[in-house]
């Protein structure tokens, strides 16, 4: 069998579920899983567990024993990550979840050059534009983009990121600019949608902070949506209406006169991307030093502000 020691070994078990689920996980037989667990309780003198052919379940005892396994597990990994990070042996496999858009233009590129200097790394990269956390997707590194979720990740500034209200010239020429975030109900706009949030409603903020109106909302029926930027992006760069866009990805359209930027007197709430992982005790060194390698490329200033 496969060398683990005892809390490792438990906490795999936890996890996995079944003894079977275990014994793939492992490479061996489910008889070899169970004669290990009742090895590991007979040295303990207690039961951990209560198993059939289908599932497990924690006992008391269990229970105390994972809580207290899963911090021994985890801190003999940090331990030894930090060891061989101090000799650039950072291995293991780092698992990052990144929005499409974003993940494609920055996160892929820094992947590429983080294996390159840690070559022993097995690094799985998924892009989505769904929200999710790090325990369902058991992922090490969420880059998220907006605002932040209540929930018991540590978030690391990574970039500032503003929205931005943006059209070709080709539409500004047929239906003209929009003077009043009100006014843009009047026009043909394209849209991105982004998990069940209601991106319809735009709201808006007068840029001058002495302004005597506080927000503005404005309730949007696009024309064109759809869940990948990139296609929203086409849409608004061939004429077909008015976007609201990130502006990590607007910024350059517009600085090419691709695009152009309405209503600058008024801000949208800002979708500030920031980094998600789990304890700062509990992270393992290579999520340490890739968020390092992210923090440092964003710095001074990001890219679309330099």
């Amino acid at each position: 069998m496969k060398h683990l020691d005892d809390p490792h070994f438990f906490v795999m078990l936890v996890k996995e579920k079944s003894l079977a689920a275990a014994a793939r996980q492992l490479g061996v037989t489910p008889p070899a899983v169970t004669q290990r667990l009742q090895q590991l309780e007979a040295r303990i003198g207690v039961r951990l567990m209560d198993r059939t052919t289908r599932r497990i379940s924690l006992t008391d005892e269990g229970e105390l024993y994972f809580e207290r396994a899963a911090q021994l597990a985890t801190d003999y990994d940090e331990m030894i990550e930090t060891l061989r990070s101090r000799r650039s042996l950072v291995r293991g496999r780092l698992r990052v979840h990144a929005t499409l858009g974003f993940g494609r233009q920055y996160i892929a590129p820094a992947l590429t050059r983080f294996h390159a200097m840690y070559p022993e790394l097995e690094i799985a990269l998924t892009l989505s534009d769904r929200r999710v956390t790090l325990d369902a997707e058991k992922v090490d590194m969420i880059i998220h983009i907006g605002e932040l979720p209540d929930s018991s990740h540590v978030a690391i500034p990574l970039a500032p990121n503003n929205r931005i209200v943006c059209a070709s010239p080709a539409y500004v020429k047929r239906r003209g600019v929009p003077e009043t975030p009100e006014s843009l109900a009047e026009h043909d706009c394209v849209m991105l949608r982004q998990n069940e949030e209601d991106v319809t409603m735009w709201r808006f903020t007068p840029a001058q902070t002495r302004s005597r109106i506080k927000e503005t909302a404005v309730r949007i029926r696009p024309i064109l949506s759809s869940n990948d930027g990139d296609v929203v992006r086409q849409w608004a760069l061939a004429g077909k209406g008015i976007m609201l866009r990130s502006e990590w990805d607007a910024v350059a359209y517009i600085n090419s006169g691709k695009l152009i930027r309405l209503l600058p007197n008024w801000s949208l709430p800002s979708a500030n991307i920031a980094i998600l992982v789990g304890e700062h005790k509990r992270m393992s060194a290579r999520v340490r030093l890739f968020a390092d390698l992210l923090v440092a490329q964003f710095k001074p200033r990001p890219p679309w502000r330099s």
